[in-house]
């Protein structure tokens, strides 16, 4: 009943909010409100066709699964840099099994173990050992990285079964599979934490550690899941990002990784505790995709969108740490 009660204790206290503290609260949403408006006016009327909304979804929807990926390691206090490399190494190890003769599934199989295996060392250094989640998972960026040339040999791959394209290219009433695989995820890892023992278990850690190794959790295991959890579903979303684009090579999700990390620490800023969560991110996922599909639109090029994602990474921190001091 104390555990219970220790893990419940953050939500047993609403909080009155007025009108300037529910503009505050709600920045995030209206940002991509603002957004979406800009981008309808000066985009001459192509942003918000149904064919532009879908190319947006489409997108966004593998950077999804990586960035909820990355939320749950943020929900317990941790970070992991690896998420993208593991995507990558992920995939290429599915599409180097299915060109040796692997069946699909065994090598969907193999691919969302070794995704499972990098968290579980990430997890096990970090927790166990208690290794800094930076250094740690900024090692294993670089060696999945390595591995991923071993695998592909440096080379692109490809040449599998057809059938394994129905996966990231086949679409339902118009909207591409990624995208409803991304609201699977999303609703899942929202359920999970939300609702789950082992949700609540991750936020105690992520609040305050000894206050939670205090009530009961058992906190190293516990840690450990989150990145075993995160290792698995970037192995899945760098399986669908194979299929997807029908080839498999060193570079295919590593840039994703500080999108996913922009995404998340958006999305810390809707909750006046300033902690990660599954919904927060999916708007930070739909802030990303918006600006760079607006900023294409109008002739932005590349260079300058990086420059941007980077003040948006800033701009969130910053709204977070606020956020955080406001609350305590």
């Amino acid at each position: 009943m104390a555990q219970t009660e220790a893990l419940k204790v953050e939500a047993a206290a609403p909080v009155r909010r007025g009108v300037p503290g529910w503009v505050w609260q709600s920045s995030t949403v209206i940002a991509l409100g603002v957004l979406v408006i800009v981008f309808t006016v000066i985009g001459g009327g192509v942003f918000l066709t149904p064919a532009n909304i879908t190319n947006i979804t489409y997108q966004i929807a593998i950077l999804a699964i990586i960035a909820v990926a990355q939320t749950i390691v943020m929900v317990v206090g941790d970070f992991d840099l690896s998420v993208g490399t593991t995507a990558t190494l992920s995939g290429a190890t599915a599409a180097a099994m299915m060109i040796g003769g692997a069946p699909i599934p065994i090598a969907i199989i193999v691919a969302i173990a070794v995704g499972a295996g990098i968290g579980l060392i990430n997890g096990t250094l970090v927790a166990y050992f208690g290794i800094s989640p930076f250094i740690t998972t900024l090692a294993m960026m670089t060696t999945s990285a390595g591995l991923t040339l071993i695998v592909t040999d440096g080379t692109t791959l490809y040449g599998w079964p057809e059938e394994f394209g129905i996966i990231g290219q086949a679409r339902l009433n118009g909207v591409p599979f990624p995208v409803f695989y991304a609201l699977i995820v999303a609703v899942l890892i929202w359920l999970v934490l939300r609702f789950t023992t082992i949700g609540r278990k991750w936020y105690a850690i992520g609040g305050n550690s000894e206050v939670a190794r205090l009530s009961g959790v058992a906190v190293r295991p516990t840690r450990m899941l989150a990145f075993v959890s995160a290792g698995a579903l970037s192995a899945i979303a760098g399986v669908i990002l194979v299929s997807r684009l029908g080839s498999a090579g060193s570079g295919g999700a590593e840039s994703m990784m500080m999108y996913a990390v922009a995404a998340t620490f958006l999305g810390m800023t809707l909750l006046r505790s300033g902690r990660a969560n599954v919904g927060g991110t999916v708007i930070g996922v739909l802030i990303i995709g918006v600006v760079q599909n607006g900023l294409n639109l109008v002739g932005v090029n590349t260079y300058v969108q990086q420059v941007l994602i980077g003040a948006i990474i800033i701009a969130a921190v910053l709204l977070s740490s606020m956020k955080k001091k406001s609350a305590s």
